[in-house]
């Protein structure tokens, strides 16, 4: 069969995203609802559920390892499945520590530590295997449109989660948190089976080496291999400095709202859903304004880059501003803005990363995504877990809740002010992966593809 014939189509490409957006919904779940239940409901320090989130993410430093394993498989499949159904587990076990930890709070955090461990590793598997079968089986020509479906999904699946969750949840109970959560865990493995099923041996496989009797390089040989590729070590810097200061508000947000506006475990996860929808809209209106202009400064990727990281800058300082204004700030548009922001700016990363997937060493696609996905996941754990410290300290310091989370948001803001400076810096960077994008790929042994000739 020609490798035009085997490229996945639209139906695929949707398939893909339903998986996507299963692992959005369960992440959701544990990061931002549980989070806040721990703080408020349970008065535990906000530093508990910081540790637990970044512990979750410090382990997807294995990333490149998993993904060396679907590599040498030539398989995604199995580590996509499997990698959902440990996820699930994870976050079974986690609802179950939460509860524990109103009557045997030592039992419940040796619990949680377990299960967020088994987080990590669930959506290392899963997440990192399904972007490199669609990166591998996607025409050239739609990959870009493709990651976009793909991403948006994941924020879809933030918000249907977040509002019927949101719903679900109230009356709250530490029983209910444990029914809704067992629920969406058992809804996203149904719908990650049914999604990739059959879809792998219907398009092309992920790149082999050219010869079955070819030696397969150890990891840490395959590891220094994609290291060695200058994109890679450049792109692989960027994420990992502007996700830090994209993640440090996650674990705040909603713990913030119930603080100092007071709302309910339901109202401040649908505030969480609010932000989302804040950034899918972003996400829509970038993709849509690169692709219509993509010819001009407007279109260009590195441009919104810049743009989404000053106004979530801004947009910070207004919820530091917030923080002592009190009920009578208009919260919710704040948020929803931010949201926005946040959007324009992750598209740019996530469609670098999709691009630049299969340029370098032949059968490394594995390798390279584990990688950047690990300094993305890397950089959220530091990120979350110097927000939720800073607060306890800046409370402890300060002596107001309400200035602790001011002084957070202001610091967080600046780290977009230095990330925007990062930005600028990558300009050479942003016009090498235009071209890239641009130019047409040679297949290479096995259904990958080669980078281009004078490729870096």
């Amino acid at each position: 069969m020609e490798q035009a014939e085997r490229n996945m189509g639209w139906l695929g490409i949707f398939r893909l995203g339903l998986v996507q957006a299963a692992i959005g919904a369960v992440v959701v779940i544990t990061t931002s609802t549980m989070n806040r239940v721990m703080v408020v409901e349970l008065a535990m320090p906000a530093l508990l559920p910081g540790l637990l989130v970044a512990l979750h993410y410090f382990v997807q430093v294995l990333r490149p390892r998993l993904g060396y394993g679907s590599d040498v498989g030539g398989r995604r499949t199995p580590w996509i499945i499997g990698g959902m159904a440990a996820l699930g587990a994870g976050a079974i076990g986690a609802a179950l520590a939460t509860a524990l930890m109103s009557t045997n709070p030592a039992l419940g955090i040796a619990l949680a530590v377990l299960s967020f461990l088994v987080i990590g590793l669930g959506v290392g598997a899963c997440g990192t295997s399904m972007l490199v079968l669609m990166s591998t089986s996607v025409r050239q020509d739609r990959l870009a449109a493709a990651a976009t479906v793909t991403w948006v999904m994941m924020i879809v699946g933030f918000i249907v989660t977040t509002v019927f969750a949101g719903k679900l949840l109230d009356p709250f109970s530490l029983t209910r948190l444990v029914e809704v959560t067992a629920g969406v865990c058992a809804a996203a493995l149904a719908v990650t089976a049914l999604a990739v099923h059959g879809i792998e041996g219907r398009v092309a496989r992920p790149a082999r080496l050219a010869t079955a009797d070819a030696a397969e390089p150890a990891f840490r040989d395959a590891l220094r291999q994609v290291w060695s590729e200058p994109h890679a070590r450049r792109l692989a810097s960027f994420i990992f400095v502007s996700m830090l200061a994209y993640s440090a508000q996650d674990l705040i947000l909603e713990p913030f709202a119930g603080a100092v506006f007071g709302l309910t475990p339901g109202e401040s996860t649908q505030l969480s859903g609010l932000q989302s929808g804040g950034v899918l809209l972003g996400m829509l209106a970038v993709a849509l304004v690169c692709t219509a202009g993509s010819r001009w400064r407007i279109g260009s990727l590195r441009t919104w880059t810049i743009v989404g990281c000053v106004a979530s800058s801004l947009l910070l300082v207004a919820l530091a501003a917030a923080s002592f204004a009190g009920p009578g700030w208009p919260l919710r548009p704040t948020v929803f803005a931010l949201g926005l922001a946040n959007g324009a700016f992750a598209v740019a990363a996530i469609g670098s990363m999709m691009g630049l997937v299969g340029r370098g060493h032949r059968a490394r696609e594995g390798v390279r995504m584990g990688l950047w996905g690990a300094a993305q996941a890397v950089a959220f754990g530091l990120g979350g877990l110097a927000g939720t410290a800073v607060v306890d300290l800046a409370r402890y310091a300060l002596g107001s809740p309400v200035a602790a989370y001011a002084f957070v948001f202001v610091a967080e803001a600046v780290l977009f002010v230095l990330a925007t400076v990062f930005a600028v810096r990558l300009s050479r960077d942003d016009v090498d992966s235009q071209a890239y994008a641009a130019s047409p790929r040679e297949p290479s042994a096995g259904g990958g593809y080669a980078a281009p000739a004078g490729g870096r």
